[in-house]
């Protein structure tokens, strides 16, 4: 017996399998999609019919947006090209590019063949229906974040819904058929096009609400929710899919589903963080609304250790410390360790004044200034500052004047396209290595403490690695909690303090362009320096998963390390919707059954 028909006999065993018997292994699936040039692949003729039912200017025909690049390396258009990828904006409006390059030795960026600029979620049913009877390989794009490469695929049919970028706020929502079971909420709707910059400028800067997003501003909303989706602030509000209400999906059928707890429950739960791309195409979500507090607020500082001696007791100290008055709803954010004995503290806050936050921290810093010969931190006039929680993310003068925030600077860009400066070097990276594990609340326990930074200390020997406390959901409400919990991500992020994240990239750069290649050598050194800072941790706590959207594209177990035990009940959701695999994507679910490239069936 194979392992997919343990998983299906798994997941009927445990789930009831509402839907009756599992159906047999695909027999009536195509064992391949087509290519280019192949016998099979649509015709101009056929193209031309497409375009035509979808009217207006929703096909393209996919430009190579590396082209002025690979003719002339060293010509004013590949300057300029490698100047504009560092604005997360252009490279969401290009429909050929991603916001990461690549990664080397894994995936490079490849424009689609083909693209539906989609406007509609009939011109989504069209694009689903269309790759379905041509057997063609399916992509769909919205933000373009993704590391892992699934927002593109050379010889494909690309769905790209950046124009599907609606924001629109229900003073008292309820879900379609949940009118008996649930009370009206303040809440978003939002079409899968949008980032979060435009949604938190809609709720949060003219709407005086909060809706749980991510922290990096030019993410995708849909792709976010359909991984789990952390923020800032999840500590507080928990997970971006805890506060999913309702969302419209095509799947593979060209069926339109309302999918939410009365409506499709399974389909809803498997989009609650089985990551995107592999259910259906998500065409709207709606989003809880959350009250806004009064302010947000930031902590920043770097404090350099004299010693390698005195960076273990450092750890020690801001361990203890985290432990005893961080530990709780009102923070989140990360603390990055480096080789070069430095600690570096970026953390945000909510909940508190800035006078109050002072008072949290005044007990670890007088810690270290007790110690100047052991200590020194780095002198800013700006360790801790707070703001309004509504201008938080708006692009205030004051902000743009102290660099605090970033906007795209295109002439005639929209006031509202603003980024994080910290998130600028992510915009057209090329990925050296990236690992990623959640580390459980257990570690923080007195007893445990000296093996956590033990393993902190020597991880830091090998490669920085940062500690995300908003992204481990131990200390959080119990009713963040409980959301969670009702979703598919791996139950090991409900016991997990923070998600431990190493990695390492290079700038903006393209096989094949002399002059602008990646760096291989360079990124496999990294890569094996992060694998060993990683391996520290994995030492005192085996097998802690790992979270989908920032994990290593060379993942051996990822099943069980992005969903755990909810991995069979994803699968199945899998064949009730997909029974023919239309939808692939790197490490998503039932990929295992495909290529690594998705075009051929293997199992």
């Amino acid at each position: 017996m194979n392992r997919r028909r343990l998983l299906q006999i798994a997941a009927a065993a445990q789930f009831g399998n509402p839907w009756g018997p599992l159906a047999p292994a695909h027999a009536a699936a195509p064992a391949a999609r087509v290519r280019p040039g192949d016998p099979d692949w649509p015709s101009e003729a056929q193209w031309k019919q497409f375009g035509d039912q979808l009217g207006g200017d929703a096909l393209v025909k996919v430009p190579s947006p590396f082209a002025p690049c690979l003719e002339a390396p060293a010509g004013p258009a590949c300057t300029q090209f490698f100047k504009a990828v560092k604005n997360p904006y252009f490279l969401g409006d290009e429909i050929g590019l991603t916001q990461t390059l690549g990664w080397v030795d894994a995936w490079t960026s490849s424009p689609s063949v083909h693209a539906v600029a989609a406007r509609s979620t009939a011109d989504v049913v069209a694009a689903v229906d269309f790759a379905r009877k041509n057997r063609l390989r399916l992509v769909v794009k919205g933000g373009g974040h993704s590391y892992q490469g699934t927002s593109n695929a050379p010889d494909s049919l690309l769905v790209w819904t950046r124009r599907m970028n609606q924001v629109r706020l229900h003073e008292s929502f309820v879900a379609t058929g949940c009118d008996a079971q649930a009370a009206p909420t303040r809440a978003v709707s939002v079409g899968a096009g949008a980032i979060w910059a435009h949604v938190y400028d809609a709720v949060t800067t003219r709407g005086g609400g909060y809706v749980q997003g991510g922290g990096c501003m030019t993410v995708g909303v849909a792709g976010l929710v359909q991984s789990g989706g952390f923020g800032s602030f999840s500590k507080a509000y928990g997970l971006a899919s805890g506060s999913l209400l309702e969302a419209e999906v095509v799947t593979a059928d060209g069926r339109v589903r309302i999918a939410n707890a009365c409506s499709e429950p399974e389909l809803f739960w498997g989009l609650k963080g089985g990551g995107g791309g592999s259910l259906g195409v998500v065409t709207r979500l709606t989003l809880k609304v959350h009250a806004l507090p009064e302010s947000f607020g930031a902590v920043n500082m770097t404090i350099k250790a004299s010693s390698a001696a005195a960076f273990r007791r450092l750890i020690g100290l801001m361990v203890d410390f985290y432990a005893s008055s961080l530990h709780n709803p009102h923070w989140g954010e990360q603390i990055r360790l480096r080789p070069d004995n430095t600690l570096r503290l970026e953390m945000v806050f909510q909940g508190l004044s800035r006078s109050e936050a002072q008072a949290v921290w005044r007990p670890f810093l007088d810690a270290v200034e007790a110690e100047p010969e052991a200590f020194k931190i780095e002198f800013s006039p700006l360790k801790i500052v707070s703001t309004s929680a509504r201008d938080f993310w708006s692009p205030t003068l004051i902000k743009r004047a102290l660099g605090f925030i970033s906007s795209d600077d295109r002439p005639g860009a929209p006031e509202a396209n603003v980024f994080w400066p910290g998130d600028q070097g992510q915009a057209g990276q090329v990925l050296h290595g990236y690992q990623s594990a959640w580390l459980p609340a257990a570690l923080l326990h007195p007893e445990r403490r000296p093996t956590l930074c033990d393993a902190l200390f020597d991880a830091s020997r090998h490669w920085r690695v940062s500690l995300h406390v908003n992204k481990g959901l131990a200390g959080a409400p119990p009713e963040a909690i409980a959301a969670a919990r009702d979703t598919a991500m791996n139950p090991a992020v409900l016991d997990a303090f923070a998600l431990v994240i190493s990695g390492a990239d290079g700038p903006p750069a393209l096989p094949g362009v002399a002059g602008r290649e990646p760096d291989a050598a360079l990124a496999r050194r990294q890569a094996a320096a992060i694998g060993r800072a990683v391996d520290e941790l994995r030492k005192r706590v085996p097998q802690p998963g790992s979270y989908l959207s920032e994990s290593n594209y060379f993942e051996p177990d990822w099943q069980r390390s992005f969903w755990g035990a909810n991995y069979p009940r994803l699968l199945a959701a899998k064949d009730r919707y997909d029974p023919d695999g239309l939808f692939f994507v790197h490490h998503g679910v039932g990929s295992e059954r495909w290529s690594a490239d998705g075009f051929t069936r293997i199992a």
